[in-house]
Formats: C-alpha cells, structure tokens, sequence
C-alpha cells in the first residue's frame, strides 16, 4: 500500500504533494513503482494534530482520487475518518475505506461501507491524534489491543459489513511507545487468531527515527535515506511476522524487500 498524502503538514513528507498535480504524480510513480493499493489521505494524523473540516479534506482528495482512478488499473485506499468524505472518495473511484478511528468516529461509516459493500481497514488507536501520545499505557498491549479490534470487528459485523470485506491495522506509532512498537511488530502473529488480513504501517514514523538518532536533542528529518533503512527493517520483520499488507511511502524498496522475504519463505532444502 503507497501513501499519497495529500497534506501540508505530515510528518513524513512536509508537504510535498500538497498541490493535485504532485499528488497525482506522485500516486502514478507508486504504482509504477508496483504498489498494489493507493492509500490517499487529506488529513494529517501525525501525533498532536488537530481535526481538519470535512469539506477542506474533500477539497484535498476528491480530485486526486478522480484522476488516479481514472487510468490505474490498482484499486485505490480513501485514508479517512469523516463518512461524507468516504463516500464522495467512493464515488469518486476509491474502493477501501481506511478508518484509522475503526468507525468510532463518525456513526455513519459503517453505513457507507455496507452501502458501497466496501473494504474497511480497523486500526487501533488510544484516544485521538491529538491525544494519543500523552504517556500511552496498556495493562498488557497484545491483549488489550486485541480487545480492541475484536470488538472492532464486531461493531463492523453488527452494522452489517461482512466479515471478509475487514482488515485490521494494530496502529503503529497511534497511542504506542518505541517499545510497544517493537514489541508489537514482534508479536503479529497473535493476530492471526482475528480471522482478517493485517495491515501495518511502520514507515518513516518516530521509533524508528529515534532508535536512529545518536543524540536525544537530534531530530532526524524522516525522508533520510537512514530512514528508509530502518523502516525497511521494520517491513521485513513485520511480513516475516504475519502482516499481510504494508503501508510505506517508498513502494520501490519494499518491491525488492518482500521479494526476497517471500523467496526466503518459499525456499526448501534439496
């Protein structure tokens, strides 16, 4: 999955692709680059962030959504919490909703999922954006985000979208220490009892930044090539660890990382 945000303020890109154009530009080189899905989002969710109106965000990535939609033959990921925004994405071409509230957020997603019978991505996350880093604390992080998207699940189900149309994403860097990061990406598999595809997106975020960085007062800007290293570390761990779906923003590296992940998977001895 590519990420393409449309936004003048993410961590990971500074707003790069803020303007239609870049954005554009930029979802076609991913694909060319071979991603499967196009993940694009006009809303910040960095940590901190504050909520963005609903019209602005549609402003953002309706018009993106048009023309990728147009002519790539990949189905395309509307990154978003809002329900008017899902279903104009929809409308627009986009074929998966990715919630990072697990339809917490806004009462009407489920709705236009099951209207549009569409994919739903569900992610964990403590509280909100603007929240979810002050002191993140679990009882016990495999269990309690298990419930969590147990329950997730659940809420979908009862709302009327199939079982097989969900994805669950443990929500790396949303609510998580560097070490509830690691250890959640060591511990994938204990989602596998869910039943769902695993989505995980450890790219360019802070834990991996900050294992990096040499000195607590440096701040690594997250488009460095030692960056992407890390990041391509996290991916490789991840996959070999049960996510079946990995949201990066460099589409190139990961196509040669996970080549080699599945040719290690699929190697016997002769």
């Amino acid at each position: 999955m590519g990420v393409v945000n449309v936004t003048p303020d993410s961590f990971s890109d500074g707003g790069k692709y803020f303007t239609h154009d870049a954005a554009v530009a930029q979802g076609e080189k991913l694909a060319a680059d071979g991603a499967d899905i196009l993940d694009i989002g006009g809303e910040s969710t960095r940590p901190f962030s504050d909520a963005l109106p609903a019209d602005a965000e549609m402003e953002r990535v309706i018009p993106v959504i048009e023309k990728l939609a147009d002519h790539l033959p990949i189905p395309i990921s509307i990154d978003t919490m809002k329900a008017e925004v899902a279903r104009r994405a929809i409308e627009a071409g986009a074929a998966i909703i990715n919630d990072i509230s697990a339809l917490r957020f806004d009462p009407d997603m489920a709705a236009v999922a099951k209207a549009f019978d569409t994919p739903v991505v569900l992610m964990h996350m403590l509280g909100s954006p603007k929240t979810m880093q002050e002191s993140p604390s679990y009882d016990n992080l495999i269990a309690d985000i298990l419930d969590f998207l147990r329950d997730a699940i659940a809420r979908a189900e009862n709302q009327g979208i199939s079982k097989s149309k969900l994805i669950v994403d443990p929500g790396i860097g949303f609510g998580k220490t560097v070490s509830h990061n690691l250890f959640l990406i060591r511990r994938l598999q204990s989602f596998a009892s869910l039943e769902v595809p695993i989505l995980v997106g450890p790219s360019r975020k802070a834990f991996i930044r900050k294992l990096l960085k040499d000195a607590p007062s440096e701040d690594i800007p997250p488009d460095l090539p030692i960056v992407e290293i890390g990041t391509q570390a996290a991916v490789s761990a991840a996959v070999l660890c049960g996510a079946h779906i990995v949201r990066v923003h460099d589409v190139a590296n990961t196509r040669a990382t996970i080549r080699i992940l599945d040719a290690m998977k699929a190697a016997q001895a002769k």
